[in-house]
């Protein structure tokens, strides 16, 4: 007899934890998308913000991101902040004739209307200049984006490794006037 109660006792003691860990399982899955790392001011969205890490002395250092535009009418990027640097411009690398060109964009960057900008090595980035220290793997950095429509809207920027996050657009790559799908 007290074998069969200690049995029903265990059986349902293992499906109320069996319960609760499903549980805990589908409440972390339904809030997942508030630990993203994505950031929306009015129709623009900001996907995963991040820099490299750079070695001790560097004095510059490149900023990435996705902007989706889910609004009606196109907007532009004008400019950007970063704490840990004492100033950042919006820039466009490019190879042409096979020569290597970077150049400040100093309208900033368009945005199309339902579209979406890849800022990736290669490409449209950010540069961070004058740095007022070394960016280490694992830690962020505040900074802001202003928008001529959306405004202004704050953001936090991942250090990764040099690699760049396991999901960074290949160099080279970016979609400016590509329509989102």
């Amino acid at each position: 007899m007290i074998r069969y109660i200690m049995s029903h006792v265990l059986r349902h003691a293992e499906d109320r934890i069996g319960f609760a860990i499903l549980a805990t399982a589908l409440a972390l899955f339904a809030v997942q998308p508030a630990f993203a790392h994505g950031f929306k001011v009015g129709e623009i969205e900001i996907g995963h913000p991040w820099s490299r890490v750079t070695p001790a002395g560097a004095k510059v250092a490149g900023g990435y991101l996705a902007i989706h535009n889910e609004g009606k009418d196109a907007d532009t990027l004008l400019a950007a902040t970063a704490d840990v640097a004492g100033r950042v411009e919006i820039h466009e690398m490019a190879v042409k004739d096979g020569i290597m060109t970077m150049r400040m964009l100093p309208d900033g960057l368009a945005v199309p209307a339902g579209g979406e900008v890849k800022l990736a090595p290669g490409g449209y980035h950010l540069m961070l200049m004058d740095l007022k220290q070394p960016l280490k793997e694992g830690e962020s950095f505040k900074g802001s984006l202003t928008f001529a429509k959306a405004g202004k809207v704050e953001v936090e920027f991942k250090v990764e490794g040099m690699a760049g996050p396991k999901d960074a657009p290949a160099a080279h790559s970016h979609d400016h006037g590509t329509p989102a799908n």
